[in-house]
C-alpha cells in the first residue's frame, strides 16, 4: 500500500514550506504519548491457531440504492487441535444463520452461546460436540452491514454523474478491516483460497481479485438452493420493492492461497479501458484493464500504460511470472491510503491514476509512475511472499518502495535519475524522523490494530527501503536481486520474517563470490533498533579518526541512549596521484570508532554515492573544502553526493553538531550547480530554514533576500523564463519549476507580477493554456496570496468542479488556504467542516500551514473542532496525519505545553505515536531557534 498522507502525501515544492520534523525530549510528557511501541504481549489480540481456514465461499449481495451490503460466508477449515470454541475476527457486521459441520462427525451443530470483543474485534461461539484435533469442518456465517462512507472495510464511494450523485461500493482491508465486511480468520499468516459470488442489480460491473467464472441474471424461477441462509439472501430480490430491479450473479475464479486483507471487490456503474503485456518468462499474453466511472475513465491512459511496462521488468528481474490471470486497476473518488496492492485489483485514489494526457505535467507523470509501479512491485513482494505479522510489514513496504519507485523505474526512464532522488525523497525523509526519540525500528512489535495502522510511515517505507539501498549497493545490485529472487521462489504463497530475506541474499553471495560477509549480522541493529548513527570524521597527521553515535536532533545522545553500534558500509571516496577517484566499498565500521590511513591533503569523503543511512560531521574547514570540490562537477563527487552534502549540512546544523552559518556557506557554494535534484535539495532546506524562524521577520527576510536574489533562484528565472518546451530534458523543466516556485515564495515581485497576470487571463478566458501545467499550482497559490475574494471564490470553483483533473483540485485546496483575507479563511474554514472529502481535509491543513498569516489559527481552528474532525476519522486512521499536519509546524514551547494539555485526558491510542513526534518536532524547533538565531542573523 502507498501511502500519501504524512511525509509523502505532497508535492515537495509545497510541503518543504511547511516540513519542520525535528525532535527534542519534552519532560513530563503524559505517558499515553511517551509508550508509543511498548513490549506489551499480542497473545490477547492474535487468534488461536487451533484452527486454521482453507478456503473461504464468500457471497456478497450489494444494494447501492440502500447502501447496505449482506451476504454469506462459508469458511473451510482445518482442526490442528480437539475444541468446542471457534474465535475469529468480526467488526461492525450483524450476524445470522450460524452453523458448523463436521465433516468427521457427520453432523450439522448450531452454536449454543456467542461472545464478541469489540476492542479486539473477535467473536467466539462455542458448540456443543467438540471437534476432533485433524479433522475438517465448515463454518457458515451470514452477515449484513451498511456502506459507511469511513474508506475502510467494504464501502462506499460518492461522485457526480450529470448532476446526480451517484455511488459505487469497494473494499479496503489492509490491515485489519476484512473482519468489517465479512468474518474471517483476519491475520497476514492464515492464508487460504477465496472464491468470491457477487450479486448485484443489473447495469452494474462487479470486479475482485480474479476473473469471472460465470455471469448470469438471476431468475426467480429456477432459483433452486438448498442452503437455507443463501436462500434468504435470495428471496430479497423477490420482494415488491427490489423486484422492480433486475439483479446478476457474478461468480469469479478460486484464488491462490492469499492473506485477507489482499481480498477486494467493488460493485458499480464503471467503464474500463484495456491494455495487456506478454510475459517474457512464458509468453502468456494477460488481459490489464483500468476501472473507473464515465466521469474519470478517459484520464487514466497513462496509468495503464505504465502497468503495461513495467510488469515485464519486473518477471525479468525476479524470474518469476506474474501469477494470477489478469491485473485491474480501480480508481476511487474516496480513498484513505493512496493506492492498494489487492492481488488481482490494484485500487488507488484519483491523484494516484489521473492524468490529462492533452496537458501532462511531469510532476503527475512521475507520481502515476511511481504509484502503479510501487502496486505492481506488491504482486510480488506481499501478495506472493507476505510477511509473517504487521512486525515485519517493511518487507512489503521496504521492497516496494525500493524497486517500484527506485530500481524498476530507473530501468525504465533513467533521464528522471529516481537513485538521486530517493536521497531527497526517501533518504532524508527517513532520517529525519528517525532522529526523534519517538522513533521506532523497523522491525516493531505491533500487538494490536492501532499499534499495526500507526506504522504505515517513513520508517518502514522510507528507512527500511533505505536500508535495503545501502546494502544493495554494498554487496551489489546483481547479487541483491539474485538473492530477493531466492527469497521470493523459496517462500511462494508463503509467508516470510527477516530471516528468511537474509538468507536469500547471504545464497547469492555464496553462489556468485560476493563480499565475505554475514548479511544477516551486518544489518541486525540497521532493522530491530532505532535510530542511526553520525559518523564524526576528525583528522590525524596519518589518516582520519572516524567515530559512530546515534544521532538524535537535539545533539549528542546520552549515554543511555548511545548503546547501539552499527556496522557501517563506509564508502571511502579518495583520489590518487593522477587525480583519478577510487571507492573502497569494502570499508566497514563495526566498532564505536576506527582510523583509516588516508592522505588527507588529497579530496576525500565518507559515504560516497550517499547510500549510507547516516550523516557524516567533518571539520568545518573539511566540509567547505569537500564542498568546493564537489561544486566543480563529477569530476570527483557524483550527483549523489552533493544532494547528500546539502541534506547533512543543514541536519547537522539543525542538532547543534555544526552551525547554521557553515551549512548556509555549502549553499552559497552550489549557487551555479546546474543539476535539478541539487537544487531541489536546497531548495527544500532553505524553506525549512524559513518555515523554522517564520515568526522572526528579520530572518525570513534575509532568507528570502539569499533565495530569490543574485546568489540562487533568480537567475535561474531569469535564465529559463517560463515557456516549457516538448524537446527540453526533464531536468530543466523541473528545475524551472523550481526556481519560479521559490522565486515566489521569497516575494519576488516580478515573478509574482508575471504569475497573477498568467492567472488574470485565466479567469478571463478559462482558456487553462495560458498557465503552463507545470507552474498551475504556484500560479494559483499566488494568485489568491496576493489577490483578493475574486481570485479565491475562483480557486473554489475549481475545486468544486468534479470534471477538474486531480492536480488542479488539489492545487485549489492549497491555493484556497493561501489567502490574507479574513473573510476568505473563514470561509475556508466553514468549507473543511462542511463541504470538504474527507481524504482532502488533510491537504487543507496542511496549506493553512504553509500560509504563515493563518498557521497558528489554522491550529487552534483544529483544537477549537478536533471532536468533530475525530469523528470524521473513526473508521479508519488517517486522522494521525491530519494531527501532524495541522499541528507540527508551531515552534514555541508555549505551544508545546498547550498541546500536552489538550490532549492530556484524550484516548490517543489511535494517533499516540504521530502525536509524540509532533511534540518533539515542536520541542526541537523551539530549541534550534533558540541556538542558532543568533548565528543565522550574523551570517544573513
Amino acid at each position: 500500500m502507498l501511502r500519501t498522507l504524512g511525509h509523502r502525501t505532497f508535492s515537495r515544492t509545497f510541503f518543504a514550506h511547511f516540513k519542520t520534523q525535528t525532535s527534542l525530549r519534552l519532560l513530563g510528557e503524559p505517558t499515553v504519548i511517551r509508550t508509543c511501541f511498548s513490549t506489551m504481549s499480542s497473545s490477547d489480540f492474535r487468534l488461536p491457531l487451533n484452527v486454521q481456514p482453507t478456503h473461504y465461499d464468500l457471497t456478497i449481495k450489494t444494494d447501492l440504492k440502500k447502501e447496505i451490503f449482506e451476504g454469506l460466508v462459508k469458511i473451510s477449515l482445518e482442526v490442528k487441535e480437539k475444541t468446542s470454541g471457534l474465535t475469529f475476527n468480526v467488526a461492525d457486521l450483524e450476524l445470522s444463520d450460524i452453523s458448523l459441520f463436521s465433516h468427521d462427525l457427520g453432523i450439522q451443530q448450531i452454536d449454543t452461546s456467542r461472545s464478541f470483543d469489540s476492542k479486539a474485534e473477535r467473536g467466539t461461539l462455542d458448540f456443543p460436540t467438540a471437534l476432533p484435533a485433524n479433522s475438517t469442518a465448515t463454518l457458515s456465517i451470514a452477515f449484513s452491514g451498511k456502506l459507511t462512507g469511513e474508506m475502510m472495510g467494504y464501502y462506499k464511494s460518492t461522485y457526480e454523474d450529470d448532476g446526480e450523485n451517484k455511488v459505487y461500493s469497494l473494499t479496503q482491508f489492509e490491515p485489519t478491516a476484512a473482519r468489517r465486511a465479512f468474518p474471517c480468520w483476519d491475520e497476514p499468516s492464515l492464508k487460504a483460497r477465496f472464491t468470491t459470488t457477487m450479486i448485484s442489480r443489473i447495469e452494474t460491473t462487479n470486479l475482485s481479485n480474479m476473473p469471472i467464472a460465470s455471469e448470469e441474471v438471476y431468475k426467480p424461477e429456477s432459483g433452486n438452493c438448498d442452503d437455507a441462509a443463501l436462500a434468504k439472501i435470495f428471496a430479497t430480490l423477490c420482494t415488491e420493492e427490489q423486484s422492480r430491479d433486475e439483479w446478476k450473479i457474478t461468480k469469479f475464479n478460486t484464488t491462490p492461497l492469499m492473506s485477507t486483507y489482499l481480498v477486494a471487490y467493488s460493485n458499480g456503474q464503471f467503464s474500463h479501458l484495456e491494455s495487456s503485456y506478454k510475459s517474457p518468462l512464458t509468453g502468456k499474453v494477460r488481459p490489464l484493464r483500468i476501472y473507473g466511472t464515465l466521469d474519470v475513465i478517459t484520464r487514466a491512459q497513462y496509468a495503464l500504460d505504465v502497468k503495461t511496462k513495467v510488469l515485464p521488468v519486473y518477471e525479468k528481474i525476479f524470474d518469476i511470472e506474474y501469477p494470477l490471470p489478469k491485473l485491474d486497476t480501480l480508481v476511487a473518488h474516496d480513498f484513505d491510503a493512496g493506492a492498494m496492492e489487492n492481488w488481482g485489483l490494484i485500487t488507488g485514489r484519483t491523484s494516484a491514476f489521473l492524468m490529462d494526457l492533452d496537458r501532462p505535467d511531469m510532476a503527475t507523470k512521475q507520481r502515476i509512475t511511481v504509484f502503479q509501479s510501487h502496486e505492481v512491485a506488491h504482486m510480488w513482494f506481499g501478495d506472493i511472499a507476505t510477511m509473517e505479522w504487521w512486525d515485519y510489514l517493511y518487507l512489503n513496504e521496504g521492497f516496494a518502495t525500493l524497486m517500484g519507485e527506485v530500481i524498476v523505474v530507473g530501468i525504465l526512464y533513467p533521464e528522471w535519475k529516481v537513485d538521486s532522488k530517493f536521497i531527497t525523497e526517501h533518504l532524508n525523509d527517513a532520517l529525519d524522523l528517525d532522529a526523534k526519540l519517538s522513533s521506532h525500528p523497523i522491525e516493531v512489535q505491533c500487538p494490536d490494530a492501532n499499534q499495526i495502522n500507526q506504522i504505515f510511515d517513513s520508517l518502514s517505507y522510507a528507512k527500511a527501503a533505505s536500508v535495503l539501498r545501502m546494502l544493495c549497493n554494498f554487496v551489489g545490485q546483481d547479487i541483491f536481486l539474485k538473492g530477493v529472487s531466492i527469497y521470493l521462489k523459496d517462500h511462494l504463497y508463503g509467508n516470510t520474517t527477516t530471516k528468511d530475506l537474509w538468507d536469500g541474499i547471504n545464497k547469492a553471495i555464496r553462489e556468485q563470490d560476493g563480499v565475505a560477509i554475514d548479511v544477516a549480522d551486518m544489518m541486525e541493529n540497521w532493522i530491530v533498533k532505532m535510530g542511526f548513527p553520525v559518523l564524526t570524521v576528525t583528522e590525524t597527521k596519518d589518516g582520519i579518526k572516524v567515530r559512530q553515535d546515534r544521532y538524535l536532533e537535539t545533539g549528542p545522545a546520552e549515554e543511555k541512549d548511545n548503546q547501539t553500534t552499527w556496522t557501517i558500509p563506509l564508502a571511502i571516496l579518495t583520489v590518487d596521484e593522477t587525480g583519478k577517484p577510487s571507492i573502497d566499498k569494502n570499508a566497514v565500521l563495526s566498532a564505536r570508532e576506527t582510523t583509516v590511513t588516508i592522505d588527507t591533503s588529497k579530496p576525500y569523503k565518507l559515504n560516497a554515492g550517499t547510500y549510507g543511512v547516516y550523516r557524516v560531521l567533518y571539520p568545518e574547514e573539511r566540509l567547505t573544502r569537500v564542498a568546493r570540490e564537489a561544486a566543480q562537477g563529477d569530476a570527483i563527487f557524483s550527483l549523489n553526493d552533493r544532494i547528500g552534502l546539502v541534506h547533512d549540512a543543514i541536519a547537522l546544523a539543525k542538532s547543534g553538531y555544526a552551525t547554521v552559518s557553515s551549512a548556509l556557506t555549502v549553499v552559497d557554494i552550489f549557487r551555479n550547480e546546474t543539476e535539478f535534484l541539487v537544487w531541489d535539495s536546497i531548495a527544500e532546506n532553505l524553506a525549512l530554514l524559513v518555515s523554522t524562524w517564520w515568526e522572526n521577520e528579520g530572518i525570513v527576510r534575509g532568507l528570502n533576500e539569499f533565495r530569490k536574489a543574485s546568489n540562487l533562484f533568480k537567475p535561474i528565472v531569469d535564465r529559463l523564463g517560463y515557456v516549457y518546451l516538448p524537446s527540453e530534458p526533464v531536468d530543466i523543466s523541473q528545475l524551472r519549476t523550481r526556481a519560479i516556485g521559490q522565486a515566489a515564495a521569497a516575494g519576488d515581485q516580478a515573478v509574482v507580477e508575471t504569475l497573477r497576470e498568467m492567472f488574470k487571463v485565466y479567469m478571463a478566458t478559462k482558456d487553462e493554456s495560458k498557465i503552463p501545467v507545470d507552474l498551475f499550482r504556484t500560479t494559483a497559490i499566488n494568485a489568491v496570496k496576493y489577490g483578493g475574494s475574486d481570485e479565491y471564490n475562483f480557486v473554489k470553483g475549481l475545486y468544486e468542479d468534479r470534471s477538474m483533473v486531480p492536480t488542479v483540485s488539489i492545487s485549489a485546496m492549497y491555493a484556497m488556504c493561501a489567502s490574507n483575507d479574513e473573510s476568505c479563511n473563514r470561509d475556508t474554514e466553514h468549507f473543511i467542516l462542511n463541504k470538504a472529502r474527507n481524504q482532502d481535509i488533510i491537504y487543507f491543513f496542511s496549506g493553512q500551514q504553509m500560509n504563515y498569516g493563518t498557521r497558528r489559527r489554522s491550529a487552534k481552528f483544529f483544537m477549537d473542532n478536533f471532536e468533530a474532525l475525530e469523528d470524521r476519522y473513526k473508521g479508519n486512521y488517517s486522522f494521525k496525519s491530519v494531527i501532524s499536519a495541522a499541528l507540527g509546524n508551531l515552534s514555541t514551547e508555549g505551544d508545546i505545553e498547550g498541546i500536552k494539555k489538550f490532549f492530556e485526558h484524550k484516548d490517543a491510542s489511535r494517533y499516540h505515536l504521530a502525536l509524540a513526534q509532533t511534540l518533539d518536532s515542536l520541542g526541537a524547533s523551539a530549541a534550534w531557534i533558540e541556538r542558532s538565531t543568533t548565528d543565522i542573523s550574523e551570517w544573513l
